[in-house]
């Protein structure tokens, strides 16, 4: 039952938040929705400890048979791919939660909605079945289009719509896959495993896997179905951009590599070449994407896209040491994009802009945000892979288990690479260094900057933190996955 736990914990909490009586305006609905979702994370920590990192397979196994005539069956397990990401979400669902302090608008549905997206996104990790996945795939999805378009910026509307479209468009995509799977193979068994060697033909493989692929791809996003994602950071408010980037967008690159690279592994491995390619593609553009950027929040945004590019270029290769570089990203973008829009927001909070042109000297301790500009710092060093940052771990890991399978495509990922530090070097200089007053008519200076305390600062120095901690001990997590990501390469080489 500890699987169960996640689902319960936060849906039945999204339930009692909204039916239990109270006003609004005393903070209550916040409170409640930080103790759920610290109950879930001490969930998460539970089933941490249960779980055996030796073992390849599934573990803590619950199924029971639902609607079984259609093959929709209650199966839960977990393995090392899983269990750190469903950590994650459990971490930055309550950050987003303890940084939601501004919500005066219709709080009890606020924070309903974020426990409703924390309990579908554990399912989504947590399934072992095809359509039960599928239902908590979409059911993240209205909950999310709502945060948007409620407590967004100026033009939510127009960005919630576009979020809306294109990544139903990406459920109708997988659910197809699924569909056609069980049509080409005339079974109704929608359970989780590797097709067999001649099960079906190689051209209905790669038909079923590429509208897998572009159904993830949109949620990922890469390019070019990337197009919803700086619109929807924009108008986002600063805790459902931690939860779109954290969490959210690692329903595609889970979806990657445990339904295209774990139900297509011939497939998969005929259109490596072309994948590393498309890689490389998303890699450069998000690249040269955020540094035409003047808006922090869509550079942030954009450095996503080039990021989620590495993760198709480490399952393409879909050796062992690509595969932890994989998981290595999906986990450390977590953690880093987190700090990043944390930041992000607490500047627009106190400035009221997030223009670069604009923005200056905002490190100097006379705008009070010293702090700010000092964890600032440690977050695009992360994300540029600094040494002894969690993102210097994962690219590593990337590069070194791509370069002998795909040369070229690895070499201009790393270029990319490079241009991280460029684009967020920009960042840093033109919004944290410089000179205090711009010119007479600074926009900064008929609101002097106060001081940003500490308590709202303390999701962002945590998430800091543990991108030092993984990065200076990366064992925590590959010791925890190491087994999980040589048994899925190991199907892609088609030895298992």
């Amino acid at each position: 039952m500890l699987l169960s736990l996640l689902l319960l914990i936060p849906l039945l909490g999204a339930l009692i938040l909204i039916l239990w009586p109270g006003d609004p305006s005393n903070g209550s609905f916040r409170i409640g929705s930080i103790a759920l979702l610290s109950l879930q994370c001490l969930a998460c920590f539970a089933v941490l400890i249960a779980f055996n990192p030796a073992e390849a397979g599934f573990q803590l196994i619950e199924h029971f048979s639902w609607v079984h005539s259609i093959g929709l069956d209650y199966s839960l397990a977990i393995d090392g791919l899983s269990l750190p990401l469903v950590i994650i979400n459990g971490v930055l669902c309550l950050v987003a939660a303890i940084s939601s302090r501004s919500i005066n608008n219709r709080p009890r549905v606020y924070f309903s909605l974020l426990l409703l997206i924390s309990g579908a996104v554990n399912g989504a990790f947590l399934s072992q079945n095809l359509l039960l996945f599928f239902l908590f795939y979409e059911l993240e999805l209205i909950p999310l289009w709502l945060l948007i378009v409620v407590w967004g910026g100026a033009n939510r509307a127009y960005a919630g719509t576009k979020f809306l479209i294109v990544t139903a468009l990406s459920g109708v995509l997988i659910l197809g896959a699924f569909l056609g799977l069980a049509l080409v193979t005339g079974s109704v068994d929608f359970s989780l495993r590797p097709l067999i060697s001649g099960e079906i033909g190689m051209t209905s493989q790669l038909i079923l896997m590429g509208a897998l692929l572009i159904g993830f791809g949109i949620k990922i996003p890469l390019f070019p179905f990337h197009t919803w994602l700086p619109d929807a950071h924009t108008e986002a408010s600063t805790p459902v951009s931690v939860l779109l980037a954290g969490v959210l967008l690692k329903l595609g690159t889970y979806g990657l590599l445990r339904f295209c690279l774990g139900l297509f592994p011939e497939a998969w491995q005929l259109a490596g070449p072309w994948l590393a390619a498309w890689a490389a593609i998303s890699v450069l553009y998000g690249s040269l994407a955020a540094i035409a950027q003047t808006d922090m929040k869509r550079m942030v945004a954009y450095s996503s896209v080039g990021h989620m590019g590495y993760v198709l270029l480490a399952a393409s290769a879909a050796t062992p040491l690509s595969i932890m570089g994989a998981l290595f990203q999906m986990v450390s973008h977590g953690l880093i994009s987190g700090v990043l829009f944390l930041l992000v927001g607490v500047v627009y909070e106190r400035t009221g802009t997030r223009n670069l042109e604009v923005l200056s000297g905002l490190l100097n301790p006379q705008r009070g945000m010293p702090l700010t500009g000092s964890l600032m710092i440690i977050a695009v060093m992360a994300s540029a892979g600094i040494p002894g940052m969690a993102g210097f771990i994962s690219e590593f890991l990337i590069f070194r288990g791509s370069l002998e399978s795909f040369p070229p495509a690895t070499l201009f990922s790393m270029i990319g690479s490079g241009l991280t530090a460029v684009y967020f070097l920009l960042l840093i200089n033109r919004a944290f260094f410089g000179r205090l007053a711009i010119a007479q008519g600074d926009e900064l200076n008929p609101r002097i900057v106060t001081t940003v305390a500490l308590s709202e600062q303390l999701p962002a120095i945590t998430l800091s933190l543990a991108v030092l901690v993984l990065g200076l001990y990366p064992n925590l997590l590959s010791n925890l996955s190491e087994a999980a990501t040589i048994n899925l390469s190991l199907f892609s080489e088609g030895i298992l």
